[in-house]
């Protein structure tokens, strides 16, 4: 079974959607004893840093996401990628899950912000499960990205500067863009994810 983490900044319904398309049982919930019974654990998230941040601190879900990161596949979602970072600047500075090292800050490019749209994977070498996604388009809908080791790194995209478009770490999978917004190329992604672990 596949657990969705539903802090209330989700869109929880179309990640949902698309795993069960997949023909995965999937369970939507902030317990965190439901979550250990999980196979595989899904971090969504749409709007601000600091108020996730907020939300997953008063869920007490800070210690249970770390913890189920270090031991079960582990997959964060646009602001849900971010959140795996160490610190965020969104609304103020805010302490990440601390999951993968870096920050996250305002997309420094003289491109329009919000980045709303369709862009293409440039995946780094080294990465052959996603290398079939090379030159692949993806949706994008965010203002802030990561920053962190290019060790890190499986994916960016071009937006008048490179922006992390995948990161790794480990079992832990984060992906900047909405796979489940993002057609066919979007749900071989999730499949990756999912074969990948």
């Amino acid at each position: 079974m596949i657990a969705i983490v539903d802090y209330g900044m989700g869109n929880v319904a179309s990640v949902s959607t698309a795993f069960k398309r997949l023909g995965h049982d999937v369970l939507l919930t902030d317990n965190a004893d439901e979550l250990e019974q999980a196979s595989h654990i899904i971090l969504p998230g749409v709007g601000s840093f600091q108020a996730a941040v907020e939300e997953i601190d008063k869920r007490s879900l800070r210690n249970p996401l770390q913890h189920l990161a270090k031991e079960k596949p582990f997959l964060g979602i646009c602001l849900g990628m971010q959140l795996l970072f160490t610190e965020g600047y969104e609304g103020g500075v805010s302490s990440g899950l601390d999951i993968i090292p870096g920050t996250v800050e305002k997309i420094e490019t003289d491109y329009l912000l919000p980045h709303i749209g369709w862009n293409a994977l440039n995946i780094k070498t080294g990465n052959k499960a996603f290398k079939p996604f090379q030159d692949q388009h993806v949706y994008f809908v965010h203002s802030f990205e990561a920053r962190t080791d290019s060790s890190n790194l499986v994916a960016s995209a071009e937006y008048g500067t490179e922006i992390p478009a995948i990161v790794k770490r480990d079992n832990v999978l984060g992906i900047q863009f909405h796979p489940e917004k993002s057609g066919e190329v979007g749900v071989e992604i999730l499949k990756a994810f999912l074969q990948s672990n």
